[in-house]
């Protein structure tokens, strides 16, 4: 299976696109970049489905869907499956209960999706820096850490107050991780503008495939 960051990407700003005029078309108080990361989902999940992509919110990571209890281990926000097929249960897998045809999930695409918002609807995000450092960082190593997981990447929305910071902040992210070690892939990088309503006229969506997934 191959998958294209670009092609995501693509779909992915599509579908922001679509938002930011159904907020101008509806002349809303507060736009899309006022939600949280969990209120940008289902906006991704739509915009991929549309696509044709299968679409699989909060999956537990593959290392750890052998375990009985449903509710236990670290779950990836979304998991990309080709032609919307669903992702096999390993749970289930050769049982009258497996799905067929379904994607094993070294054939899948695991994604984390990290927002970050240089101004909120309070004001500047005091916490903007540290936010895209430290949290963004730790998805990176969930799912390059797990042995199982062959395609995977971390998008990163972000929305500043033009495109050139948000540019700069991105490609200065990447610098860091490489600095750092981790095998990030340069962006499939995205933007549009967006009306500004709390400070922000920008929207950036960063692709970055991880090397060793």
């Amino acid at each position: 299976m191959r998958w294209s960051p670009a092609d995501i990407a693509d779909v992915v700003a599509a579908g922001l696109v679509l938002r930011a005029a159904a907020d101008d078309d509806e002349q809303a108080v507060y736009g899309f970049d006022a939600l949280d990361e969990l209120g940008l989902h289902p906006i991704l999940r739509h915009a991929l489905e549309e696509a044709g992509y299968g679409v699989h919110p909060e999956q537990r990571y593959p290392e750890q869907r052998l375990r009985p209890r449903r509710s236990e281990g670290k779950r990836c926000d979304m998991v990309l499956t080709p032609d919307g097929l669903p992702l096999r249960d390993p749970l289930v897998a050769g049982t009258l209960f497996d799905q067929q045809p379904a994607v094993d999930a070294d054939l899948a695409y695991w994604l984390e999706v990290k927002t970050v918002s240089q101004y909120q609807t309070d004001g500047p995000f005091a916490r903007y820096s540290a936010e895209l450092l430290q949290p963004v960082t730790g998805d990176v190593k969930k799912i390059w850490s797990d042995p199982v997981i062959r395609h995977g990447g971390l998008l990163l929305i972000l929305f500043t107050e033009n495109q050139r910071i948000a540019e700069h902040d991105i490609l200065a992210w990447h610098e860091r991780c490489l600095e750092k070690g981790y095998p990030v892939a340069a962006p499939a990088l995205r933007g549009l503008p967006i009306t500004d309503r709390i400070g922000n006229a920008w929207c950036a969506a960063a692709l970055f495939p991880i090397r060793n997934a």
